[in-house]
């Protein structure tokens, strides 16, 4: 098999990609990410992917590379990763008692060959006190993920539904990615 590199340095995303059972390396992109305004959220976020992945495939084009990115989506607004306490203050401000959408995206690149996909779910957080929002952004949870917040972490207290790919909102869609590997006969 052709050697494997996740464009990534996301504990998650490496945790997750460990369920395919593929040997693989890490790399972090060095890269300051755009978002691409003139196009549809669905195809902005293949673009970040594509930008991650292709920043590494141009360190080793003998490899298959795999990068991703998570946007979350809540009315008009795209919710990055917050900053500070202040960003993710007025992000789970947003969220709660609302249904938003989580959507990652997908670029996986070898030499003749760059697949661009997408998977996603909408989340609805209950409603949220200012004490239980002050109480989970002192956490370091909010601070590395899209939307402020870990589905998987203590923010699942919160979450009274999803519909779609659980794991696309912790920012690796394994069944999406299997698929595209196995049509590759990667796996």
């Amino acid at each position: 098999m052709k050697h494997f590199i996740l464009a990534s340095g996301s504990a998650r995303r490496q945790e997750l990609l460990h369920m395919l059972d593929l040997a693989f390396d890490i790399v972090v992109p060095d890269i300051e990410e755009e978002l691409n305004k003139n196009v549809t959220i669905e195809e902005a976020v293949m673009d970040l992917a594509s930008q991650k992945a292709s920043a590494v495939f141009k360190k080793y084009p003998d490899a298959r590379v795999l990068g991703c990115d998570t946007i979350v989506v809540i009315g008009d607004s795209i919710l990055g990763k917050p900053k500070n306490k202040d960003e993710a203050r007025s992000m789970i401000h947003k969220l709660s008692g609302k249904t938003h959408r989580v959507i990652t995206g997908c670029t996986l690149i070898e030499k003749g060959n760059i697949s661009h996909f997408y998977q996603e779910a909408s989340v609805r957080f209950s409603r949220m006190t200012d004490d239980e929002i002050e109480v989970y952004i002192a956490t370091d949870e909010p601070y590395d993920k899209a939307g402020a917040y870990a589905i998987q972490g203590k923010a699942a207290k919160f979450i009274e539904a999803i519909e779609g790919d659980y794991y696309a909102v912790m920012g690796l869609p394994i069944q999406k990615i299997y698929e595209h590997l196995k049509q590759r006969a990667a796996l």
